[in-house]
């Protein structure tokens, strides 16, 4: 795989004169897939700042989930090695986060870390070939893989990682050096499984779980990263890549496709956050741009596609509950103790015998036939944390990067470096606020308070929960454009600068105009501000106090729904509009602008 990250590195005599000059040891980072590599590039930081150290990276060939991979070498600057050169390239240590077949034809040093929580899946027997590298291009094959490279399985198939078919060769030797365990339940399970691999367990903690709990303090900035606001609830929707998952695998019974329209049309807009993580073997086997294709309309009614390598944990502890199922980042928020709805919960691929079993057997189901809302506010309301997931994930917890990197640098023969040991902190994500484009469905109330109550829904279908006035409002963006003509309020965001536009004021004459139907032309120009333009030709601004966190366009809503009741516009630039979205309440001042 020229071209894309991939070198030749020299080889027989200048190999071993290379591997040794200087006394710099080769680290070589075996990489099955996008989602082992998420495992490895935890332990990077554990060989920063030490010049004996080269790391290097090369991927088997093995995995049904390659794409993507060379990509992600490249952003690392690792240099890469073809398999067939890596195997015979002199190394100090092999890292890899998975087992495939191929794991067999290494002969030096190797250790395997769990990419997820622990050991817990059955698999179907690996296969042990060689393959000849496939040169072609092939087309994409969007669907599932067959069983024997998905990891679908049946109750007697072995557990992926903790079984003589993945542990063993051919002689019935351990494959691996250092066999890295999470927790001493694996181990129990492993001498049972394989007491021939039992010497090379090393309990070592979970490097991905020892940064979630590092970066627990900031989840404040990581929701208002999200755009969430101190009154909503982040709901996160979570699905591995299994058949039976919640994304499912594209038949017509799919959970996650199901409940998105219903999502949107049931949760009001400005009291929800929706954000999706979706395992990399969904975005990498049926491709990015599928992914975002298949979730577009959800996407534009305001859900936020978490990318599944960089911001996935950030999104986890902003969560408020998760709708999941068996995959290792569900158990990870129960281990956090976020509330957990499974909307599905196969037991036939998991190890009976696994902790993770006995939480999908027994957390709380998603009825996708019935209400959504409710089921999420009686969870919410009833939820008590489990200490069982906190306790299984690891038993070193905040210790991994110390032994693991003690580990790899004995497995060496090579000393520690004297400045501790400590992971990465996880980036703060780019500012992504929800920014619904499709027409939304607005109920508003007047309250004898003289509060205009406002509820939003971007859903396609009438909202089931709420009773008011309703109108609509239409982002100027709208892919549905029709809609616009039909629409009383037409809103945009921007600087209030941008020339494009002229003036906010120009922007709201040239939409009335336009559109004949409109009452009220709302350009949003900030956090908590907007100016409009009523079809009486009033020009106003409005704007809430400091730390507001609605949508400004929420206001124009409200004074729509002020002024169809016949109220008086003088009294609301008199002494201001209250505007209650949810259980939160606007103070809103209304001038001439």
């Amino acid at each position: 795989m020229t071209g894309a990250g991939w070198i030749r590195v020299p080889v027989g005599d200048d190999a071993a004169r290379w591997a040794t000059r200087g006394q710099t040891r080769k680290v070589l980072l075996i990489v099955h897939n996008v989602t082992s590599a998420s495992r490895l590039l935890d332990i990077l930081p554990l060989f920063h700042d030490d010049f004996r150290v080269q790391l290097l990276a090369t991927c088997p060939q093995s995995s049904a989930f390659r794409a993507g991979i060379a990509e992600l070498l490249a952003d690392t600057g690792v240099p890469v090695v073809p398999w067939e050169q890596a195997v015979e390239t002199p190394v100090a240590l092999a890292v890899s986060a998975s087992f495939g077949g191929q794991l067999r034809a290494f002969s030096g040093v190797l250790a395997v870390l769990s990419h997820g929580v622990g050991y817990t899946k059955r698999l179907a027997t690996p296969d042990t070939r060689h393959p000849t590298p496939d040169t072609r291009h092939p087309t994409p094959d969007t669907r599932h893989p067959t069983p024997d490279t998905r990891g679908s399985a049946g109750a007697s198939d072995p557990v992926f990682g903790l079984s003589p078919e993945w542990l063993l060769d051919e002689d019935g030797k351990p494959v691996v050096s250092a066999l890295v365990l999470s927790h001493p339940e694996q181990y129990e399970r492993l001498r049972t499984a394989c007491p021939e691999a039992a010497p090379s367990a090393v309990l070592a903690g979970d490097p991905c779980w020892d940064r979630i709990l590092a970066a627990r303090p900031y989840r404040e900035r990581y929701r208002r990263a999200l755009g969430v606001g101190p009154n909503q609830r982040l709901i996160v929707l979570n699905s591995t890549w299994n058949p039976e998952s919640l994304f499912g695998d594209g038949g017509g019974d799919d959970v996650l496709p199901s409940l998105l329209p219903r999502l949107t049309s049931e949760f009001p807009a400005d009291e929800y956050r929706l954000a999706a993580v979706l395992h990399p073997n969904i975005w990498h086997g049926h491709g990015p741009g599928q992914i975002r294709a298949w979730l577009d309309r959800a996407r534009r009614a305001g859900l936020t596609l978490i990318d599944p390598l960089d911001n996935w944990r950030q999104t986890l502890i902003a969560a408020d509950a998760v709708i999941g199922d068996h995959g290792a980042v569900t158990y990870y928020a129960a281990a956090l103790g976020i509330p957990v709805l499974l909307g599905a919960a196969p037991l036939s691929g998991l190890a009976p015998d696994a902790p993770v079993h006995a939480f999908v057997r027994t957390a709380p189901r998603l009825t996708p036939a019935l209400p959504l809302r409710p089921q999420i506010e009686a969870l919410l309301d009833g939820h008590r944390p489990l200490p069982e997931p906190a306790e299984f994930v690891s038993s070193a917890p905040g210790e991994s990067a110390a032994l693991l990197r003690r580990l790899f640098y004995d497995l060496m023969d090579v000393r520690e470096p004297d400045a501790p040991a400590r992971p990465e902190p996880l980036p703060l994500p780019r500012y992504e606020p929800a920014n619904p484009t499709v027409p939304l469905l607005v109920l508003t109330r007047l309250l004898d308070s003289g509060e205009v109550a406002v509820t939003r829904y971007a859903g396609p279908h009438p909202a089931p929960y709420d009773t008011g006035e309703a109108h609509t409002a239409v982002h100027e963006d709208t892919r549905e454009a029709d809609q616009l003509a039909l629409a009383d309020v037409v809103f945009r965001h921007g600087k209030a600068d941008d020339p494009r536009f002229g003036s906010p004021a120009d922007w709201a004459s040239e939409v009335l105009a336009r559109h004949p139907h409109c009452a009220i032309a709302a350009y949003v120009t900030g956090p908590g501000a907007c100016v409009l333009r009523t079809r009486a030709g009033s020009l106003l601004r409005l704007a809430a106090g400091p730390g507001a966190e609605a949508d400004p366009a929420v206001y124009a809503s409200a004074l729509h729904a002020w002024l169809g009741a016949g109220k008086p516009l003088a009294e609301v630039v008199e002494r201001g509009l209250t505007v209650r979205a949810g259980d939160t309440t606007h103070p809103v001042t209304v001038t001439p602008a």
